[in-house]
């Protein structure tokens, strides 16, 4: 399908779909008609974009993504894709807890300030 199809049944920008595109996170092939320049897009960029639109809104940084993309590619293995996800999860709740020891650290520093 070609992006505006692909914008239309993923309800996701066109820019945002290159942008994606141009970070790897989704690939298009060139088009049949050697005499434009139209891609086409796979139908599972679909479920691609509705993961990505999901996990942006949830903050997820677009390196937390490829790392995700990156990981499971080549592979349909859906027990594998859980794994990375699950592994993903560790990360970020590790993350979050060190977030939080700045956090209470740089509440500390301002209340022995004031």
């Amino acid at each position: 399908m070609r992006i505006g199809e692909l914008s239309e049944k993923s309800g996701v920008s066109r820019d945002t779909i290159r942008f994606y595109e141009r970070n790897g996170l989704i690939t298009s092939v060139a088009g049949q008609n050697a005499t434009n320049n139209y891609r086409d897009y796979a139908e599972d960029n679909l479920i691609w974009l509705e993961f990505f639109t999901g996990a942006r809104e949830a903050g997820m940084s677009v390196a937390d993504l490829r790392s995700i993309v990156e990981a499971v590619a080549g592979s349909c293995d859906r027990d594998l894709a859980r794994d990375i996800i699950r592994q993903k999860i560790i990360e970020l709740k590790a993350r979050a807890e060190q977030i939080e020891v700045v956090v209470r650290f740089l509440e500390k520093a301002v209340a022995r300030q004031a």
